[in-house]
């Protein structure tokens, strides 16, 4: 088996009240690697999500995880196991992330931590010149995720986002479909979240779990107390970790709705409006939202319900005669049987699914066979991050009261129309005695990934962070 020399490098990005820290790193890009040569693993985040790339890695032919990284030592023993069973190989075990990037032998990096760690451990991966399979969003803010976009092809790395539907087939046809014109103009391109969350209580501060490395879980995120709502999945629903249900479930969707516009990346404006109605908990975040997106001829609509509702989590595309909807069916107006949309000719990167995509990538050295590179991860997430940034900034008001940018808007009118009828329906919310929050109309500068003349706005765009835990600035 041949290795391929790496460049040692130094790690900038930490250097941070006159700390800095080396990692010595392989670097393979520029070569092409054979279906021989096996790819060493590193699979951070063993909770949840992690568990499906550990199962996927282990048994791809050609793949050893050769770490399992988690700040919660608990995760070890069961994970091993796992990785055992599936692979036939016993892993190294480490809290900290910076551990296995130090080994010269591993060759990939796949991040199913929480959100606010997202960024950050996949710019150190990239320094360190091993690839990426970062699980969605890319990002915990818009800033952070342009850095890890520069940083990946600054060191010619191959970054995979883990927006699984963007390696489907019947997808890659919709979006070819659109992008003919074979239908008109597309005049609203629909996400949609509606998938039940019930309240998480609320629990009190108390010293964290041995096992668990509590400073290294924060990392990035601002210094707090311990509390048995964010360890191990609540911290969605707390601004500091997560990005409620829009950036959790709903980025898959807002890709979809995104990818569904030809050329879309970040739109012209962005306004958003709902609350967290139907208990008192401690979470912070949205449990019912709306956005509004403008992208001039088309407007992305996106809706996350996270009370009793129907559940439907897809994406759907509206002309002027018919809707397409996630079956591959054209549905005209009025007319409930859809016709199958044309058989056009798409493509999509070699492999197969998404992670089977990224180890051919990473075989290839080519970034453009991933079916969800890096950049398009950073724009789906970053229309995430502007609607809670709307959101964040905005008022509470009756119910009666709607924004201009909806009152003429019919899409966005009849959205809202639906929220309401959603809530009081559904979940028997009396409005007459609920304020909701109106989110602030934000017009976006395109070219700085940010907002015109708004202070408070662009404040959000990135955050303070903790060193040595620090997103730079810029890529040097």
């Amino acid at each position: 088996m041949t290795r391929f020399t790496r460049r040692q490098f130094l790690q900038t990005s930490a250097a941070v009240a006159g700390s800095t820290f080396v990692i010595s790193g392989t670097k393979s890009s520029g070569n092409v690697l054979g279906a021989n040569d096996r790819i060493r693993v590193a699979v951070a985040g063993l909770h949840g999500r992690g568990k499906s790339h550990m199962d996927a890695f282990a048994k791809l032919p050609g793949v050893e995880v050769s770490y399992l990284v988690d700040p919660d030592s608990r995760q070890f023993d069961p994970s091993v196991k796992r990785i055992e069973e599936a692979g036939g190989n016993t892993p190294n075990t480490v809290q900290d992330i910076r551990k296995a990037l130090e080994d010269p032998n591993v060759d990939a990096v796949t991040i199913a931590t929480p959100n606010h760690w997202h960024a950050l451990m996949t710019i150190w991966a990239c320094e360190a010149g091993k690839d990426v399979y970062v699980e969605k969003p890319c990002s915990h803010n818009i800033h952070e995720g342009r850095i890890a976009v520069e940083t990946a092809r600054k060191h010619n790395c191959i970054v995979q986002h883990g927006t699984q539907s963007r390696s489907n087939n019947t997808w890659a046809q919709i979006m070819e479909v659109i992008k003919s014109g074979h239908y008109g103009q597309l005049r609203v391109a629909r996400g949609l979240c509606h998938k039940r969350r019930t309240s998480i209580g609320f629990k009190s501060p108390e010293p964290p779990p041995s096992a668990l490395d509590f400073d290294l879980w924060l990392g990035p995120a601002p210094e707090q107390s311990y509390h048995g709502n964010l360890v191990h999945y609540n911290w969605h629903w707390f601004w500091d970790t997560g990005n409620g249900d829009i950036g959790n479930q709903g980025v898959h969707e807002m890709d979809l709705a995104r990818w569904g516009i030809p050329g879309a990346t970040l739109p012209k404006s962005v306004v958003s409006l709902g609350g967290r109605f139907g208990y008192e908990d401690q979470g912070q975040t949205a449990n019912t939202q709306v956005t509004i997106f403008d992208y001039g001829e088309t407007q992305l609509i996106f809706q996350v319900r996270g009370l009793e509702t129907q559940r439907e989590v897809t994406a759907k595309f509206h002309f002027d005669d018919g809707t397409i909807k996630n079956d591959g069916k054209f549905y005209r107006t009025g007319e409930s049987q859809g016709e199958s949309i044309p058989d056009v000719e798409y493509s999509r990167g070699p492999g197969g699914g998404p992670f089977k995509n990224f180890i051919a990538a990473v075989r290839s050295r080519n970034v453009e066979d991933l079916n969800a590179d890096i950049l398009e991860g950073h724009y789906s997430s970053a229309l995430c991050h502007l609607a809670n940034i709307s959101y964040r900034l905005g008022e509470q008001v009756p119910f009666d009261t709607k924004r201009k940018a909806f009152t003429d808007n019919p899409a966005a009118s009849a959205t809202f129309a639906k929220m309401e009828e959603h809530l009081v329906k559904e979940n028997g919310i009396k409005l007459d005695e609920t304020q909701y929050t109106l989110g602030r109309h934000l017009t976006v500068d395109l070219q700085n990934e940010a907002f015109v003349d708004d202070q408070e706005a662009n404040a959000l765009v990135t955050r303070n962070y903790r060193a040595p835990f620090v997103v730079p600035e810029k890529v040097s």
